[in-house]
């Protein structure tokens, strides 16, 4: 399977000015078989639930269901949507070359540092679900502190990891090696897509990557615009796994 993980400037909420820059980026990618975007990619990561949620119907969705179409591949992108309560959710989804929908997941640890936990009540489950014969789990920004979760994931078998991220130049060492980490512990591929530039809170680095189930960087975006592509080899994992076998010895 072939990933294209897409780093941009985020326009500071501004849903089209975004997605004029993912259908750039995305024809840049080429024949993927998944684009992914980073968490709130319509917006950045902004506090003003009010503002950015998503209405009824999500200008988001419609426009990540057309890309995939559009794009022949699945396509994986971060949002906001709102609950009854005034609530925000911080959330991801994903459809198909098709336009179905194949998983729909909510942020499990909202970020306690920038007040992220007063908007945005926190999701409970994990994902894992089925595509071109992997079994993909996502997950978004600041569960990557949380190794817990993504045990969780891999327990359900999964074989691909994709974080999705605003994470923060001053913080970007810890991005890498937690990512890395995550494919060693799990023997498992990770996708972390960031962005890069700057909102009014903080500056980002970009870095989004693809690391294998060794946890050697096998694609690296860098820290401008741009797309970084690798072709995964489900093989290696279900290989490695067998090789060595160290998920067995999880504990129940």
């Amino acid at each position: 399977m072939n990933v294209s993980a897409c780093q941009w400037n985020l326009v500071w909420e501004d849903r089209e000015a975004n997605f004029t820059h993912v259908r750039r980026l995305a024809a840049a990618a080429g024949e993927s078989d998944l684009i992914i975007l980073p968490e709130m990619f319509g917006s950045g990561f902004s506090m003003n639930v009010d503002s950015i949620a998503e209405a009824d119907p999500s200008q988001t969705e419609t426009f990540l269901r057309n890309l995939a179409q559009d794009c022949s591949a699945a396509v994986l992108g971060g949002l906001v949507r709102k609950d009854a309560d005034g609530w925000g959710g911080n959330e991801l989804i994903a459809y198909d070359s098709s336009g179905v929908e194949l998983t729909r997941y909510r942020k499990n640890r909202t970020f306690r540092y920038t007040r992220e936990s007063d908007h945005y009540r926190n999701g409970t489950e994990v994902s894992v679900f089925d595509y071109l014969g992997w079994k993909v789990a996502p997950f978004i920004c600041y569960d990557l502190r949380f190794p817990e979760l993504f045990r969780r994931a891999t327990g359900r078998g999964a074989e691909l990891i994709i974080v999705i991220a605003s994470w923060p130049t001053v913080r970007v060492e810890h991005w890498v090696t937690l990512l890395r980490a995550r494919a060693i512990e799990n023997l498992a591929y990770v996708v972390g897509v960031n962005r890069v530039g700057c909102d009014p809170t903080s500056e980002y680095p970009g870095r989004s990557i693809v690391v294998d189930p060794w946890g050697e960087i096998i694609a690296d975006a860098g820290g401008e615009e741009g797309v970084a592509t690798a072709a995964l080899d489900r093989d290696k994992i279900l290989n490695w796994r067998a090789e060595f076998p160290a998920l067995m010895d999880l504990e129940s």
